[in-house]
């Protein structure tokens, strides 16, 4: 049995699955924010109430905000803040009486959807999470690239490409830069930039709606997104040549940009032809749990490139 564990800002969400991948049980319960100790002793009871449930005893994946640091063994980089700094898996590992795998959610929505997901079959897959804030994750052959600093995937946090001139140079980052692909394409950007351009403060699922009422400026504004994102995606196919491109995140639930950004990269692609796919995510908001699940138990991270055993 394989448990994965998807920790997230405001839930933590719990899954078990067999070996042939089917969901055995699930739980979910808010998440205790701002408390370190509450969410490892959280964790630690959601892990004996699946087996509890179940009568088996599972590995055990975690998905998180953030990662670990290989020079540290700490967290660095999540927006759940009360993890920073904290030996996370440590912990956890001491509170589960188990080694255990943890990877960012991205990476686990990556893997979720490369495994038997929309990407399930593809030599190479890049995963792609545009909601709250903008994340990735590589996998190759089946197995969920690391990297050697713990960031690979983090295509969030490089420079929205080609900039034209009335975007540079864009907005500040809480990363400290300005003009990251997150201020331009996570969900909350794309409605902060609507108010700026439109004077109207609108949700996304509202700007989406307007648009495909035909209401002119909404419609102006999915354009400019896609476009956005057809450029910050070009950029990575131009190093990545992924196979399948899968979306995730509330972003990616607008069908139009299927269409429109494979229609648009290849102006910025460094090819004669995009044989790249994007494609919407398959498992929904149940891909980071999978993912976490997935992390076990065969070998599905590289680890010969300089990655930490965590």
């Amino acid at each position: 049995m394989r448990i994965g564990i998807d920790l997230g800002g405001t839930k933590i969400e719990a899954l078990a699955l067999d070996a042939e991948g089917r969901e055995l049980t699930r739980r979910r319960i808010a998440a205790p924010q701002g408390n370190y100790a509450a969410t490892v002793a959280a964790i630690r009871d959601l892990v004996a109430a699946l087996e509890a449930e179940t009568g088996q005893q599972g590995t055990v994946g975690i998905g998180m905000p953030g990662t670990i640091s290989p020079a540290t063994g700490l967290v660095k980089n999540a927006n759940s803040t009360w993890l920073i700094g904290h030996p996370f898996g440590r912990d956890l590992e001491t509170a589960l009486a188990r080694p255990l795998r943890l990877a960012n959610d991205a990476d686990c929505f990556a893997l979720s959807e490369a495994t038997d997901g929309a990407g399930a079959g593809a030599a190479s897959v890049f995963g792609v999470i545009l909601g709250t804030g903008v994340g990735g994750g590589i996998v190759i052959g089946g197995r969920l690239l690391a990297g050697p600093n713990a960031i690979a995937g983090e295509w969030g946090h490089n420079p929205l490409p080609w900039m034209h001139p009335d975007e540079y140079p864009g907005t500040d980052c809480y990363c400290g830069k300005k003009g990251c692909i997150e201020t331009w394409a996570s969900g909350p950007a794309f409605a902060r930039l609507y108010k700026e351009e439109e004077g109207e403060a609108l949700t996304p699922e509202e700007i989406v709606a307007a648009a495909q009422t035909g209401a002119r400026p909404a419609r102006l504004a999915l354009r400019r997104y896609a476009d956005r994102l057809a450029r910050a995606l070009a950029h990575t196919i131009n190093i990545l040549d992924p196979e399948v491109i899968v979306l995730g995140g509330g972003m990616s639930n607008i069908e139009a940009l299927y269409d429109e950004v494979p229609a648009r990269w290849g102006a910025y692609v460094f090819s004669d032809t995009v044989a790249t796919r994007l494609r919407p995510h398959q498992h929904g908001d149940a891909s980071g749990v999978r993912g976490a699940a997935w992390l076990w138990p065969e070998d599905r991270l590289y680890r010969d490139i300089g990655t930490k055993e965590l």
